[in-house]
């Protein structure tokens, strides 16, 4: 079913617009590395590179996981925030569709020392997940366009396909005491994600918010922890 907008008309327009004026701008060529919270990363060019707003969201996941977690990193990409859970838990299990950020993810992982705490698998949404986690990180894509190519579908998600199955069977890979962090913003959907949330049976907390001004419009970026 296509996905209508829960934003007004002149907000859907103006994020179709940064859409495809980001699609014309120049991408990377060449594998980038960042230092990011205490970690070095190389990101490939096919793997969305970190932003400044990827700290809203790591900062959290420093602060939330527990070493006795079992975490689940959802969209991992370079698997920043798997490195990141893995730096207090050991057991994190980090999934994508993309097998360059798969393998970004694993390279990464030995990179910073965590390799035999990070396991990485190909899986679309909770397809190949099994068992349940004590945390489930997501930082899904923000837009409901088709992506066209690999490295769109960090960012778009076709009628928002991926966000209704993870909302629609996250409760069941999450132990009694088991937790989401999510990452979101209103140059996405943000009604109807919390709508899904809400539908779900899933209460939200703000642990982090970021504001930036864009063309005039300004855009907020929340970090919620869904219980």
């Amino acid at each position: 079913m296509a996905h209508e907008p829960m934003l007004s008309p002149e907000d859907v327009d103006r994020i179709h617009r940064w859409h495809e004026e980001a699609d014309r701008g120049s991408r990377d060529e060449s594998p980038r590395t960042f230092s990011y919270l205490g970690h070095t990363l190389v990101v490939p060019p096919q793997v969305m590179p970190i932003s400044g707003t990827s700290a809203l969201l790591g900062e959290a996941v420093l602060e939330e996981v527990r070493e006795d977690d079992r975490v689940l990193d959802m969209g991992t990409g370079s698997g920043v925030n798997a490195i990141l859970a893995a730096s207090r838990s050991r057991d994190v299990l980090a999934v994508d569709i993309n097998p360059h950020a798969l393998a970004a993810a694993r390279d990464n992982a030995e990179r910073n020392g965590v390799g035999d705490r990070v396991t990485v698998l190909h899986s679309d949404v909770f397809s190949a997940v099994k068992g349940r986690f004590d945390l489930i990180v997501f930082d899904p894509p923000f837009r409901w366009f088709a992506p066209r190519d690999l490295f769109e579908a960090a960012i778009t998600d076709e009628d928002y396909r991926a966000m209704k199955a993870f909302f629609r069977d996250a409760r069941a890979h999450l132990t009694p005491r088991g937790r989401l962090l999510v990452f979101f913003g209103t140059s996405g959907d943000l009604p109807f994600l919390k709508r899904l949330a809400a539908e779900a049976g899933f209460t939200s907390e703000v642990l982090g918010r970021q504001e930036l001004t864009r063309d005039g419009w300004r855009v907020e970026y929340f970090t919620f922890r869904m219980s």
